[in-house]
């Protein structure tokens, strides 16, 4: 069995990636890790946009801050959120239930309800807010499955939401960009911190046990 351990202490934000690909399966399943992590209610109020193309990745790279790691990387995820919720967005989630279950839409109203409770007289702005620490929770299983696969990756907050919107086209598509998590492999010969000792809080300090 794979010492995940030892997987998370490899890992780190890598600052400088090779312009090499990462292989399409290690890729697949790394996508498919981020689908399959919980959100609330089982809702999943975002999209997740994987940029391979280069030509695409160097437009948006402006929007990013011309960070390396957007066009030396192998891919880009873009965890885009909900720009807002309604029924529309319920009765899909409510069917699919249904339908993949094989339920009659009745036993699932109490649950709908809920749903609507929790959305409802939520402004745009506290539902991106709700939205966007699921889009982290799936990024958290993005980056477990990456150090899993041997593949390095930078989690990005750091880059202006509506320049990255506008070059990506969210706006016409109800999204609102989250957060951002390149993707590749680690350039040893330029990346000053691959030799670098992780720094964590101690353990005593970090953790309670109450």
């Amino acid at each position: 069995m794979t010492n995940y351990i030892e997987k998370l202490n490899w890992r780190y934000a890598t600052k400088r990636m090779n312009n090499t690909p990462v292989a399409e399966d290690k890729l697949n399943r790394i996508v498919e890790a981020i689908q399959l992590a919980p959100t609330s209610l089982g809702l999943q109020p975002f999209k997740l946009l994987v940029i391979k193309d280069a030509a695409t990745r160097a437009k948006i790279a402006p929007a990013i801050y011309n960070q390396p790691q957007i066009t030396e990387g192998a891919a880009v995820l873009v965890f885009a959120v909900w720009e807002n919720a309604g029924l529309e967005e319920v009765d899909a989630y409510i069917n699919q239930i249904a339908a993949e279950r094989k339920v009659p839409l009745e036993a699932l109203a109490d649950f709908k309800g809920m749903i609507v409770g929790a959305i409802d007289g939520k402004t745009p702005a506290e539902l991106q807010l709700w939205f966007a620490k699921q889009a982290y929770i799936a990024l958290g299983f993005g980056l477990v499955a990456a150090a899993l696969e041997g593949v390095d990756t930078t989690p990005m907050e750091g880059f202006d939401p509506a320049a990255l919107d506008l070059a990506l086209g969210l706006n016409e598509k109800g999204l609102k960009s989250a957060v951002v998590l390149a993707v590749g492999n680690r350039d040893e010969a330029n990346d000053y911190l691959v030799n670098a000792k992780k720094v964590r809080r101690p353990q005593s300090e970090f953790v309670e046990v109450i």
